[in-house]
């Protein structure tokens, strides 16, 4: 695409020098580094437990309540780093895009060696492997089956729960373990060598995505990877996540430029790991075809795409005689909401309604909730048979988020599926990026009160959950509010060079 001649208008002239946001990254990732240790996931088996520097700030209440407050600045000075880091390069030229890699290396480095913050699924995959290695299948036995399973950190919400992942994901947990014997700490970083992957294929493909739809790859890279939900997620939390979000980019990347087979092998090895990106499939085989076919081609293809992957997948499945076990994940859902995704917040408004009139309020509640489902499916079909033909990677990006949006249980890195494609389709520097700093911006805060390992018996002041809410909120009013640059991102109305440029 070609770029505005001369530049930068006056406004801009604050766009220089990136590597101070850089720099303050940098900072962030190193404090949450450092507050993790007093109040992240260590399993009771790891050694460090045992370390005196470690108890100090797990079992005292000082220790607890400055990790908490350390590892809750690092979170919201990484926020605004990635913010102003947008701002410094506005213009988005030359070189923009080696800033960003770099700054997603600076930024994801200090995650690796942290302790798991905002969700402990990783001591799970362990727990998975070690069901493979004893010859046992994670698609009809809990964790629970292994003798010390609780040692190892792992949540027991998980102690009966069959395995939602695909047998790709299996094999590797059972790798993981094969390697590291099951230690909690090496397991987790290897297992974030696993998730690095993901990162790396996203830092590659989503520029090369973004360069076929006439979108400045470097700014679809900073909105979708380098943003701190995106690190913290797929870094510190070690989420596997990042291998399926990783796959899928690269296999709609190739089969977007009509090389559809490699196209369906990368993104049925991405339901191999979460079977989600089944939604997928469908617009594999749209972009294999070609945006010229007509019906009869589609479904040739459409054909095609799914026998190779149902193949692949049976193939996949032989060892260790898993099967198709994973597609109760498709088939299962999960019960239950969380109360700030619209399904969930939608359905609690209508059951208080039903109630306070005398009808049967949850019965409300629970309707409403499988007609977003039921809508949701709707509308990803809606978008595999209507749409231009040309934009059939934005029609996947926005099939994908209608199913993860209208769903009952949102997890706060279910929006990061989704966001890569999006955002190497254009995300316009108007109200669509707005709300990538809402939520995004929500979804850090929320993770940063919501999963914090305290003891029962550190007694303190003020409680972690709260400290950590008063000073994340307190952060969000000062980038609001007081911060004579982040203020303006939410209410300028003014228009920015990047307006001009995004299709």
């Amino acid at each position: 695409m070609t770029a505005l001649p001369s530049a930068v208008p006056p406004r801009a002239a604050g766009a220089q020098r990136p590597w101070i946001a850089v720099l303050e990254g940098f900072l962030g990732s190193v404090m949450i580094l450092v507050g993790s240790v007093g109040v992240g996931w260590i399993a009771n088996g790891s050694p460090m437990v045992r370390n005196s520097l470690v108890i100090a700030m797990r079992t005292e209440g000082a220790g607890v309540m400055t990790s908490t407050i350390v590892l809750t600045l690092g979170a919201m000075v990484l926020l605004r780093s990635w913010l102003r880091l947008g701002q410094r390069l506005i213009s988005w030229g030359p070189g923009s895009l080696k800033v960003v890699v770099t700054a997603i290396v600076a930024w994801g480095a200090p995650l690796m060696l942290a302790v798991p913050i905002f969700s402990r699924d990783v001591y799970a995959y362990t727990g998975q492997g070690r069901l493979m290695a004893e010859g046992l299948n994670p698609y009809t036995d809990g964790i629970s089956a292994l003798s010390n399973w609780f040692m190892l950190g792992t949540d027991p919400s998980w102690a009966e729960n069959r395995t939602p992942y695909g047998p790709v994901f299996l094999w590797l947990s059972r790798g993981v373990v094969a390697l590291t014997g099951a230690q909690p700490d090496l397991s987790v970083l290897l297992f974030r060598a696993i998730a690095c992957i993901g990162v790396a294929l996203c830092m590659i493909y989503v520029p090369k995505l973004a360069a076929l739809h006439g979108v400045d790859g470097a700014r679809a890279l900073w909105i979708s990877v380098a943003n701190p939900l995106f690190l913290i997620s797929f870094i510190a939390s070690a989420h596997n996540d990042a291998l399926m979000v990783g796959l899928a980019v690269a296999g709609i990347y190739f089969a977007a430029t009509r090389r559809g087979v490699l196209g369906v092998v990368l993104v049925t090895a991405s339901i191999a790991v979460k079977p989600i990106t089944i939604v997928l499939l469908p617009f594999i085989g749209l972009l294999w075809a070609g945006h010229a076919a007509g019906w009869g081609r589609r479904f040739l293809f459409w054909a095609a795409t799914g026998s190779l992957s149902l193949a692949l997948l049976w193939l996949m499945g032989l060892p260790g005689n898993l099967g198709l076990g994973w597609t109760w994940a498709l088939t299962d859902a999960t019960p239950g909401y969380t109360g700030y995704s619209p399904s969930g917040f939608g359905g609690q408004m209508l059951e208080l309604l039903g109630n306070a009139v005398g009808l049967d309020g949850m019965a409300i509640g629970n309707g409403f909730r499988t007609l977003l489902t039921v809508a949701s499916i709707g509308l990803a079909a809606w978008f595999v048979l209507f749409g231009d033909p040309k934009q059939v990677v934005r029609r996947t990006g926005l099939a994908f988020a209608a199913v993860v949006l209208l769903a009952p249980i949102i997890q706060p890195w279910y929006i990061l599926w989704f966001l890569p494609i999006l955002a190497a389709t254009g995300i316009r520097n108007n109200w669509q990026i707005k709300v990538c700093y809402v939520v995004i911006g929500f979804f850090v805060v929320f993770g940063a009160q919501d999963q914090l390992f305290v003891w029962d018996f550190v007694t303190m002041q003020v409680g972690s959950g709260t400290l950590a809410s008063v000073v994340a909120w307190g952060a969000v009013i000062y980038l609001l509010v007081l911060d004579v640059h982040t203020r303006k991102l939410l209410f300028s109305r003014e228009a920015t060079v990047d307006a001009l440029r995004i299709r």
